[in-house]
């Protein structure tokens, strides 16, 4: 299975969501990519649909590779594997942790323009984003979503490693992917 574009994707997953049961739910998109994925997602629920914003943190001088991430709320995670073989200290990450820091607050700006979030306490909260290789931002805004008391946590991608979906299961409450290839490079 293959999609056309990020719609597509969309309206697959929210083909696939809407047979959920779920209640009363809100969705949350990743910026940038899971944005028109999420918005076909809503569209299908019958959903309010916000943007919700979690940044990567990349490695000292190779920023695409993700250490970890930092999502709104304040919450920071890192791949504790990358973070040993690189042989980086607290003081590195709490560097590299602040440097995202900044950039998350003006992008929540940016997107939200001084909107709170919805009321998430006790609804149905459904993560979008446009697909999960490492799931380290994913894992960072599920982990601040948790905070916010939903009732369930659902964290849906239309494609995603194999690896990454058993990971993240731990953190959701449930994890759909539409399609998980043997293969799935970023």
């Amino acid at each position: 299975m293959r999609y056309q574009n990020r719609r597509d994707a969309g309206q697959r997953l929210g083909e696939i969501l809407r047979n959920n049961h779920l209640r009363d739910p809100v969705v949350l998109a990743l910026p940038r990519g899971g944005v028109p994925v999420a918005f076909e997602v809503a569209r299908a629920l019958a959903a309010p649909l916000e943007i919700f914003v979690s940044r990567k943190i990349g490695a000292p001088r190779h920023s695409e590779f993700g250490i970890g991430a930092i999502a709104e709320g304040g919450v920071t995670v890192f791949d504790e594997g990358s973070v040993t073989a690189l042989g980086l200290g607290p003081a590195e990450l709490q560097q590299l942790a602040a440097a995202e820091g900044a950039e998350l607050r003006r992008r929540v700006a940016a997107y939200r323009k001084g909107r709170p979030l919805p009321v998430l306490a006790d609804r149905d909260v459904v993560l979008v984003d446009d697909g999960l290789a490492t799931g380290v931002t994913a894992a960072a805004a599920l982990r601040s979503l948790r905070g916010h008391r939903p009732r369930r946590l659902v964290l849906a991608v239309p494609v995603c490693a194999a690896q990454t979906r058993e990971r993240m299961a731990s953190t959701a409450d449930e994890v759909v992917c539409a399609m998980a290839p043997a293969s799935f490079l970023s």
